[in-house]
């Protein structure tokens, strides 16, 4: 008599090392937002235009220049902006307090409009 089964037991141990390979490596997948921070010199930063800084005040509040904007226009008014400037740099400039959550939310948005190269303005430690 031949047995005309399909043995499953090699699938579902292949299956069960697939399951423990996926539940280890998914947590160290974890999608973050790349920023190009400037290189520091003696000199300071070089720029044809005035450097564009974008200010976030301990109450979450943004400000360009002393101007408030909400976040929810951060993105179009940026793009705006950079319409006709060569030097496509942002400097943001949080305070400490601010959760780490919100800055990155900041950022976020200033990549949503088109601007890659972010600074982040520290003072050097004394």
């Amino acid at each position: 008599m031949v047995m005309s089964e399909i043995n499953v037991t090699p699938l579902v141990d292949v299956m069960l090392v697939l399951l423990i390979i996926f539940m280890v490596t998914t947590p160290m997948m974890q999608q973050g937002i790349d920023i190009d921070l400037p290189e520091t010199a003696s000199s300071g930063v070089a720029t044809s235009d005035e450097p564009f800084v974008l200010v976030v005040r301990k109450n979450r509040k943004l400000f360009i220049g002393d101007k408030p904007i909400p976040t929810e226009d951060l993105a179009p008014r940026l793009k705006a902006i950079f319409e006709t400037r060569k030097n496509k740099q942002v400097y943001l400039q949080a305070d400490k307090s601010v959760d780490y959550g919100f800055v990155a939310e900041t950022m976020a948005e200033i990549r949503a409009a088109g601007i890659f190269n972010i600074g982040l303005v520290t003072l050097p430690k004394q």
